[in-house]
């Protein structure tokens, strides 16, 4: 693995490898033992779209394996692809780094930065996939039910960048996917096909969150207003109304069941406040696997 962009173009040996040293490096330094592995190196931060848990968990997780991130805004290079091409960034940043992660709009901006760079290249984010969320969720989901393959999980809401990854993942990790989303809103056909690829039968879509809760072991729902749809809010809040994730569809999954969310959650639209305050919740687990995931995952690729 020289990159890491989507699921989709990870073997399942290689998934399972860095879910298992993320369970052994988070249990070490929750142990207070370190692995300073990356002493000297350095991180290129790029930042097309703002954001809490990617900025915090990537500085924080270089900065434990002893290296040095560097946070680079949109400003300060006068736009990823703007002031100058994406491919002359990607080749200048090799002479300068150890290595780039890149949150953007589009994916071919990171795709180009791979293509580029003689670095490793790590998605935190696009408009198309995010890979690291989902290799979180799947630890996440490892730790609560002892296991990942056979885990059902409903995703209601917007077949967006979040639902495509985690349909990549239940493809690779033998996991089930089910997605009910608005006529309109649903994951795109090519991406389900790509993911019962891997698992045939592994995703499934349907328009009713009630019958996708129906046999769950984890609800996981996600904004339905994305960075740059802002102007869309309105419309959207009335065409997904029906799909929030209230007490009322918890209570037609099993007594058994999780809820999950990448964050940042908008209570009182896709997520009920008294949902992400409830024993069911298990948001902030996700959150601080973003942070053990990613390390391993710099570990793997930098070391």
């Amino acid at each position: 693995m020289e990159d890491f962009l989507a699921i989709s173009e990870c073997s399942t040996d290689e998934l399972n490898a860095l879910l298992e040293e993320s369970r052994s490096l988070k249990a070490m330094y929750k142990s207070g033992r370190r692995d300073l592995c990356l002493a000297g190196k350095t991180l290129a931060m790029l930042f097309e779209k703002p954001s809490l848990r990617t900025r915090i968990s990537f500085q924080v997780a270089m900065t434990d394996l002893g290296g040095s991130p560097i946070y680079v805004k949109p400003e300060d290079i006068g736009g990823i692809g703007t002031r100058e091409p994406v491919k002359d960034i990607a080749r200048v940043l090799s002479r300068y780094v150890h290595g780039i992660m890149a949150r953007t709009f589009e994916h071919r901006t990171v795709v180009d930065l791979a293509r580029y760079a003689d670095i490793p290249v790590i998605n935190a984010l696009t408009d198309w996939s995010h890979p690291c969320q989902a290799m979180a969720d799947a630890l996440t989901i490892g730790e609560h039910f002892g296991r990942i393959e056979g885990i059902t999980i409903a995703f209601i809401g917007d077949g967006n960048n979040v639902a495509r990854s985690l349909a990549f993942a239940a493809g690779k990790l033998k996991m089930k996917l089910i997605i009910a989303s608005p006529a309109g809103y649903e994951l795109d056909d090519a991406s389900i096909r790509v993911a019962n690829g891997f698992a045939p039968g592994c995703v499934t879509q349907m328009s009713d969150p009630r019958a996708a809760v129906t046999q769950a072991d984890v609800i996981y729902t996600d904004t339905w207003v994305s960075m740059g749809q802002e102007d869309e809010k309105d419309k959207r809040r009335r065409e997904f109304a029906g799909f929030e994730v209230d007490a009322a569809l918890v209570a037609a999954a099993p007594k058994h069941v999780r809820v999950m969310h990448c964050l940042p959650a908008y209570r009182g639209f896709e997520i009920s406040d008294e949902v992400t305050e409830s024993p069911h919740s298990i948001l902030f687990d996700q959150a601080e696997n973003r942070l053990h995931f990613q390390r391993a995952l710099l570990r793997k690729l930098m070391s």
